[in-house]
């Protein structure tokens, strides 16, 4: 007898355990770990298939930024006519493995990007580009931050099989650093060079993730840094247009340019999203899973100190818009130096006084090699190389290209 109730116990004890189990099971919480567990299961198969794959010569999508961009070298353009290359590029393999390689050098770069030419400039070489883009760079004394972006940016565009220009516009002097006076000589240098039919406005610490997010121009102006890592990649606020920007010359001509007189770190980004709108535009954006960018980490630079009436001056751009910005820049062009991975422009911007009778000497730049140097008193359009074409429509007063339809 005792025996049999023995049995008994431990048969009530197993249903028992059995009962707590599928209550467990049913409970929603429960149900989500053992999901999770099996999804990660699944993927670590999926990234095991994808490995072997690759082991086996599978095509790489994403991952390293320089993948398949050899096989563009086996390509000689023999001057014969070619079409126009595809919608979308081949090449372009989404997410890109970002990460910043210590004592990389200029030459090194060179060397990674054979098919670029004198003064950062490069073609497809096996078709012809349905797009034109310059990149606009605002500098001075980041060179370290230079050569990762364009360790990244150069196999970047030419993934997107982009007909491209790389600019530096470097500050000449010491005093407090204008980045929006910048990116308007920026543009103007370039379109004298060059029809460009879509200008990107880059910070140099913003390096690209994903070569989905085109550097061509929209309908309206885009805004394509609307993921960075710094803001956890989301848009901080809606009218955000900082980091990494693009305008056509239309574009630019409606909204009057970019504010000369924001001197200092802060605001200037807020008065161009205002200045889109008041141009009669909106803001458009590639989704946060495309325009992710990754920033370098630095302290805020010397001679860049936040501008403490920024948010004053903010609060009247509506009424000033019209009489500062592209029509109203003064700068003058120190020295023009074509360089094998970008085209590096000294400009003396002068100050908050105006522009100086007599410029400052430009800084001296430490991994440059001068080229193609101006006279020191350069005018703001100095003669253009012969070997460029210059459109003469830049060449006219702004307030002539204002007026035009």
């Amino acid at each position: 007898m005792p025996a049999l109730n023995s049995k008994w116990r431990y048969l009530f004890m197993l249903l028992g355990v059995q009962l707590v189990v599928m209550a467990l099971l049913s409970r929603e919480g429960y149900q989500k770990r053992v999901t999770y567990f099996i999804r990660i299961f699944r993927k670590t198969n999926t990234s095991s298939s994808a490995h072997n794959q690759s082991l086996s010569g599978g095509s790489i999508t994403g991952g390293d930024v320089y993948a398949n961009l050899s096989l563009l070298a086996k390509f000689h353009n023999k001057g014969e006519d070619m079409s126009y290359c595809p919608k979308k590029s081949p090449l372009i393999g989404g997410p890109i493995h970002v990460h910043f390689p210590s004592g990389l050098t200029l030459a090194e770069v060179q060397r990674k990007n054979p098919l670029v030419v004198r003064g950062g400039r490069y073609r497809p070489p096996d078709c012809e580009a349905r797009h034109r883009t310059a990149i606009i760079i605002p500098h001075r004394n980041r060179e370290t931050h230079l050569k990762l972006l364009l360790y990244y940016l150069h196999p970047f565009l030419q993934r997107q099989q982009l007909n491209y220009g790389l600019y530096i516009i470097h500050q000449a002097g010491s005093y407090t650093f204008n980045r929006a006076k910048l990116m308007n000589a920026g543009f103007r240098e370039a379109m004298r060079e060059e029809d460009w039919d879509c200008l990107f406005f880059h910070d140099v610490d913003l390096i690209p993730e994903d070569d989905r997010n085109t550097y061509v121009c929209d309908t309206n102006p885009k805004h394509a840094a609307i993921a960075m890592d710094k803001f956890g990649y989301k848009l901080p606020y809606k009218m955000y247009f900082g980091g990494v920007s693009a305008l056509s010359p239309l574009h630019y001509l409606k909204m009057n340019g970019f504010p000369n007189n924001y001197w200092g770190w802060g605001g200037e980004d807020d008065d161009i999203g205002v200045r889109v709108s008041l141009g009669g535009m909106y803001i458009t954006r590639p989704s946060v899973k495309v325009g992710r960018y990754k920033m370098i980490k630095h302290k805020l630079d010397k001679g860049n100190d936040i501008n403490p009436r920024r948010f004053n001056m903010l609060a009247k751009t509506r009424q000033t818009w019209k009489q500062d910005g592209m029509n109203t820049v003064e700068y003058e062009v120190l020295s023009r130096e074509y360089l094998p991975l970008y085209t590096n422009i000294t400009v003396n911007i002068g100050t908050e006084a105006g522009l100086h009778a007599t410029p400052q000497p430009p800084t001296p730049h430490p991994t440059a090699k001068v080229i193609d140097k101006l006279p020191a008193k350069a005018v703001v359009n100095p003669p253009a190389p012969a070997n460029l074409h210059v459109k003469p429509k830049w060449d006219r007063p702004p307030e002539e290209l204002m007026s035009d339809p």
